[in-house]
């Protein structure tokens, strides 16, 4: 059985950056978002989404991340179809091909999460009023968050068989539904 608040123990035991746990609590709610879509499993899906980034502050570097975090999984009896979610993220893994329609959606919705988080950090609104258009037009900047792959957004909604467009407010959406735990609520304005 799948419990929210020891996966969320486990992130907090392993990552101490707070904009490392917001993104992986981005993931999750989009991750959310899918499986009530698609009739899916959504606890599973919001654990692999919250779970997909945990041992990457201790274990950086390919292929230990996700590798490591997997052997963490493991001994702590998760479920293979999560574990195998997550290591298939990676795209370094060759033995870890995106199958499921839960490991295309967590690739999918990775990235992207990120994109869009840098992307709302930028604007007073934060969230509030993002649309895919302002998203899109952000991706033509190569050196606006140039460590995000546009190439992985893209290929992601492809392979997840979603168009872009729809895929990118899906996400906007699904994190604007706790935008207040992602600390990407408008910034207030002073006034004198």
């Amino acid at each position: 059985m799948l419990d929210r608040q020891k996966a969320w123990e486990l992130v907090c035991q392993y990552t101490q950056s707070e904009s490392l746990r917001k993104h992986m609590l981005a993931v999750e709610a989009a991750m959310r978002a899918y499986a009530r879509r698609w009739n899916q499993d959504e606890e599973k899906w919001g654990i692999v989404g919250l779970l997909h980034d945990f041992d990457y502050q201790r274990w950086p570097n390919p292929p230990d991340h996700p590798l490591k975090g997997a052997e963490i999984l493991h001994q702590l009896g998760y479920p293979e179809d999560v574990i195998y979610a997550i290591k298939s993220h990676a795209d370094y893994l060759p033995d870890c091909p995106r199958r499921s329609l839960m490991d295309k959606a967590l690739y999918a919705c990775d990235e992207l999460a990120g994109f869009i988080t840098a992307v709302a950090l930028v604007r007073p609104g934060r969230l509030q009023g993002l649309t895919a258009k302002s998203v899109r037009k952000k991706m033509k900047q190569k050196s606006f968050a140039a460590n995000v792959s546009r190439e992985d957004i893209i290929r992601g909604a492809e392979d997840l068989g979603v168009d872009l467009d729809e895929h990118i407010q899906f996400v906007i959406d699904a994190m604007a539904s706790i935008a207040d735990q992602l600390g990407l609520t408008p910034v207030e304005s002073s006034q004198a």
